[in-house]
């Protein structure tokens, strides 16, 4: 037996779904059937970012404000995201970004913290990848495989615009935020996440552990 966290959930009603393998088109054309109650899923073959995405949808929503949850980052997708601050499509902006960040890509760590500030950023130890866009109209939720980079590989993209599943993310992001010191110097812990009701509270049995090797 081993003790863990409790496993966060949220269930809800499946929406109308539409399925895109998209090898060629770029993110605006593949994301062309999302809307309201439609939730569309994405395979893609690394022809455009997760960002592109974001800007995609971001021409649906209209300006908004951006949570984005990363195991890592490149350069160019955080220049382009401090683009959209500064000319206001992203309304506001927090980052959520693994504690390794900071050994694994120190350069980039320094152009995140320069770009954005310690009040917009929170480290600790996440895979999770996501963004929310918000605004008065539009709570949609992307839930991806990408990273905040360039991903030459084939890659998992889901959007959806559904208050109540955004809200779930939202509270994730605000527990992070409250809990966590601003910049790049976060827990290597995992996140608490103490405020939320969690689906499983007891003792985790993992099961058998697969040892190899003599």
């Amino acid at each position: 037996m081993a003790k863990g966290h409790p496993a966060m959930a949220h269930a809800r009603p499946a929406p109308k779904r539409r399925q895109r393998l998209s090898k060629t088109a770029n993110a605006r054309e593949t994301l062309s059937a999302f809307g309201r109650g439609i939730e569309v899923d994405i395979l893609t073959f690394g022809q455009f970012s997760i960002m592109d995405a974001v800007e995609a949808v971001l021409d649906i929503t209209g300006p908004a404000e951006v949570s984005i949850s990363t195991w890592t980052a490149a350069a160019a997708d955080l220049t382009r995201t401090a683009k959209h601050l500064h000319d206001e499509r992203i309304t506001g902006l927090r980052m959520l970004v693994d504690r390794s960040f900071l050994t694994r890509q120190p350069e980039y760590a320094r152009i995140c913290l320069d770009l954005f500030g310690p009040a917009a950023i929170r480290t600790t130890r996440v895979h999770a990848k996501f963004v929310l866009v918000v605004n008065d109209e539009w709570k949609v939720v992307m839930r991806t495989s990408m990273n905040l980079n360039e991903n030459p590989r084939l890659e998992y993209l889901q959007v959806v615009d559904d208050a109540e599943l955004c809200g779930w993310y939202v509270s994730v992001i605000d527990e992070i935020f409250a809990d966590e010191t601003p910049g790049l110097d976060g827990a290597r812990s995992t996140p608490e996440l103490a405020g939320m009701e969690s689906f499983h509270a007891k003792t985790i049995e993992m099961g058998t552990i697969v040892r190899t090797g003599p």
